[in-house]
């Protein structure tokens, strides 16, 4: 297992609480940081799911190379921000985007509804 896992107390600042699942889940990363923008996306995706990425063997590499996510979303190489880009793909059961500014959102598919109709009526 990589040190991607491994928790940071300070890796990031949800904005919404966990156990909303119907609604997305924010964190945001700061470049910079003590933590890689693979790990603050693990330990946002484990805050959604429930799972402890520490104890399950979860790894990103099943989703997405966290070499190259990093890369795309670190500073310029004169430091500067990336700006206006985003990336989307899909983590256990989640959808996770990910923004050049540090966000990353993570939303669950909304459960459907047991018999009757899907949609509004």
């Amino acid at each position: 297992m990589s040190n991607r896992n491994v928790s940071h107390s300070n890796h990031a600042v949800a904005s919404r609480p966990v156990g909303h699942r119907q609604d997305p889940y924010v964190v945001h990363h700061e470049f910079g940081g003590p933590a890689e923008l693979t790990t603050t996306l693990a330990h946002a995706v484990a805050d959604v799911t429930g799972v402890d990425v520490t104890e399950t063997g979860f790894t990103l590499n099943d989703y997405v190379d966290p070499d190259a996510l990093d890369r795309l979303f670190a500073p310029k190489p004169d430091g500067s921000p990336r700006t206006n880009g985003h990336l989307s793909f899909s983590v256990w059961n989640c959808q996770v985007t990910v923004y050049s500014t540090g966000q990353i959102v993570v939303s669950q598919p909304q459960p459907q509804p047991q018999g009757g109709h899907a949609g509004p009526q």
